[in-house]
């Protein structure tokens, strides 16, 4: 990871993630970030048939490749990680049993000091900060004014930004088959066939007649023709055939919830 600038990481969106075989484990959807440096931590991976199941893999020592992005896991182990809601954000109890489940350990991967003591150093700093400066107006406290800057309270709400990701939803295929239909067709076809003729003996076949013996046998032979139905099959090509991709948008509502804050006035003067 340490190669790969912060930009190039986020880039691999909607690239494949294969394992150190080289086997497809699914389509990257989402890049999440660490929390304290900002840095690209961990993939979300779609996989199975219609790409609705989502997994966690972690991006260090993650290579990009000419068939996609390789990392350092078997297919199996991805899939059988644990079951973690894509929500935006992981909590320490999810990314623990994450990294457990990848064979490494959760404080290998903040720097020099341990994560886990880091962070109940740094909660606790900040819940004794609030209980010592709680009802003081101006205190050093956490609050987005400041400490000491003046006599006014930030209020914040969250709102919610809502885009889209790109992942695949399928694949379609055009296939050529054989098939055999039977095909009927009418064709004239023409033969000779033999018909008896009587003529009179007239002085114009007299001469005809009497050429040869008066009394004698005779055998006169005549060919017959009649023509067959000749099948003759060519290939001729009919159409083009291929595949089109229209974009349809649908409308689809998101919800979720969003926290704002709230300020009143606690007057201890007030009877």
């Amino acid at each position: 990871m340490a190669t790969y600038a912060r930009e190039d990481v986020l880039s691999w969106r909607g690239q494949d993630l294969v394992d150190n075989d080289g086997d497809k484990i699914g389509t990257i959807e989402d890049i999440y970030l660490d929390r304290e440096t900002d840095e690209p931590e961990w993939a979300v991976v779609t996989t199975g048939l219609f790409g609705t199941k989502r997994s966690f893999v972690p991006l260090q020592n993650a290579q990009a490749s000419g068939d996609g992005v390789r990392v350092p896991f078997e297919k199996a182990q991805v899939k059988d990680a644990p079951k973690v809601d894509a929500d935006g954000e992981l909590s320490h109890e999810e990314e623990r049993a994450l990294y457990q489940h990848y064979g490494r350990e959760y404080r290998d991967f903040d720097g020099d000091r341990d994560r886990d003591a880091g962070v109940l150093d740094r909660d606790h700093d900040r819940d004794h900060d609030r209980d010592t400066t709680r009802g003081e107006v101006g205190g050093p406290g956490t609050d987005t004014s400041g400490p000491n800057t003046d006599s006014a309270m930030t209020r914040s709400e969250e709102e919610l930004h809502v885009g889209t990701t790109e992942r695949e939803a399928g694949r379609v295929r055009l296939k050529k088959y054989v098939v055999e239909d039977q095909v009927t067709e009418t064709v004239p076809v023409r033969r000779e066939e033999v018909r008896l003729e009587r003529e009179p003996i007239t002085d114009a076949n007299r001469g005809d007649a009497l050429d040869g013996p008066d009394i004698s046998e005779e055998e006169h032979e005549v060919t017959l023709r009649a023509e067959e139905p000749v099948v003759e099959k060519r290939t001729v090509p009919k159409e083009r055939v291929r595949l089109e991709k229209d974009v349809e948008t649908e409308q689809r509502e998101v919800s979720e919830t969003v926290r704002s804050e709230r300020i009143d006035v606690d007057d201890d003067n007030r009877r």
